[in-house]
């Protein structure tokens, strides 16, 4: 993304009572701040006149929610050192700030791990969290200090053996993600059978450096007995590395976090680690546990927004559906969550002009919400209410769409997704 600060003072002062401008739903302190900086952005540019490109869609980060999911980390699981997830979200600024809050990183790939360096971070605050890595990245990581890794194979034992021995390595376990949005142990993780049993030996015997463990129970993870059992598998694992002379002492307890059921799954975190990682085994090994938060920490501070470039009339229809909007965004660029994360996002409405155009009798349109390409997938919503008739040149916006967006948008059809990002903070 392509940062762009707008000055506080340029929306601050904006009146959304104003007759001129009226946003379409009742809005809290911090949405009217986000409202009032996309008004302000639309209302500096002129279809008639603007350059190629100002009419883009936009997104708005809010840093206040930034720190809210910090603060909200530490506090409910103070124990855990989050590692943020780059592929999650790579705005320069976002992962800058993070950075600042003391957060580490969970780097899956060289480019990734370079774009952390280059903004100044220790490489001993990245982990190379990806079990398959070409040989080239592997001798890259070793070369710039990147000394942790995960690995879930023989195959990968043997090329850090080769390209970079002295790496600390974690083994990934599979776990039961089966209640997960996004599902990651139908690619990555072993059994702990083959852990014990193969793995830590094979480790052993190549006189590796095996560090710990790691898991992940699935991205957008609704059950929490799954994390207990990982905890319980976990402990196994130390208990054999170390009997095998390992000097153990990570665990990293993935991702998959998120706001809405944050409070039963650290709960459950935290007794599973009191359980099997008590205070006694955890100073005599010096043992640390780790976390891989993407989610969590962005989805709910980022707002997009998006320009109806089109609209086709239906008339009447069994879907009762008024119209089709066409818009210059979807699902191959910055909504892609729609199709890879499995989200829902609700697009909203941006009106100006006062009520001229709102329906008198509170009735309510309904459209299907369309990308900008010629693919039929690229539908953002089949249904979609709104107060008044949209008209082509009014502007939607969705909310919480921080999280695998922007970073998994394809240039396909020749539509190019460099977004910029006007940075708020609704603390201020």
């Amino acid at each position: 993304m392509a940062p762009v600060e707008l000055a506080t003072e340029s929306y601050s002062e904006l009146d959304t009572n104003d007759n001129r401008i009226r946003c379409s739903a009742a809005a809290s302190k911090k949405d009217r701040s986000v409202e009032n900086a996309l008004i302000s952005k639309i209302m500096q540019l002129d279809e008639t006149s603007c350059d190629v490109g100002d009419e883009d869609s936009f997104f708005v980060a809010d840093f206040k929610e930034l720190k809210k999911s910090v603060e909200l980390w530490n506090s409910e699981l103070p124990q855990v050192h989050a590692h943020y997830a780059v592929k999650c979200n790579n705005d320069i600024e976002t992962v800058r700030y993070l950075a600042s809050q003391g957060l580490n990183f969970d780097c899956a790939s060289k480019n990734e791990i370079e774009f952390v360096l280059g903004l100044g971070v220790s490489p001993d605050r990245i982990v190379y969290a990806n079990p398959c890595k070409n040989a080239s990245h592997i001798r890259y990581a070793c070369q710039q200090g990147v000394n942790m890794t995960t690995v879930d194979n023989s195959y990968e034992l043997y090329k850090l053996k080769k390209y970079h021995p002295r790496c600390g390595i974690l083994i990934r376990l599979a776990t039961d993600d089966s209640s997960a949005q996004c599902q990651l142990s139908t690619k990555f993780g072993c059994t702990v059978e083959t852990a014990l049993n193969e793995l830590l030996p094979l480790a052993n015997d190549l006189e590796l450096n095996v560090r710990g463990v790691a898991f992940h129970i699935g991205s957008g993870a609704k059950d929490v007995d799954p994390m207990f059992v990982a905890i319980r598998d976990s402990r196994m694992f130390f208990d054999k590395a170390i009997e095998l002379g390992f000097n153990v002492d990570t665990l990293d307890i993935g991702g998959g976090f998120e706001r809405e059921t944050f409070e039963d799954i650290s709960a459950m975190t935290r007794y599973g680690l009191d359980k099997f990682f008590p205070p006694g085994f955890t100073q005599k090994h010096n043992i640390r546990f780790i976390a891989e938060p993407g989610r969590f920490m962005v989805a709910s501070a980022f707002t997009l927004a998006t320009y109806v470039t089109s609209k086709r009339d239906l008339g009447c229809n069994e879907d009762n559906i008024d119209a089709m909007l066409y818009i210059n965004d979807g699902v191959y660029g910055n909504l892609n969550c729609i199709l890879f994360d499995h989200q829902h996002p609700i697009p909203r409405l941006v009106e100006f002009g006062g009520d001229d155009n709102a329906d008198a009798k509170g009735e309510h349109y309904h459209y299907s919400v369309w990308g900008p390409t010629c693919d039929g997938l690229d539908c953002v919503s089949p249904m979609a209410r709104f107060p008044r008739s949209i008209h082509v040149g009014d502007w939607l916006y969705f909310t919480e769409v921080g999280a695998y967006t922007s970073a998994a948008a394809t240039s396909f059809n020749g539509f190019i997704y460099d977004s910029e990002v006007i940075y708020i903070n609704t603390e201020l």
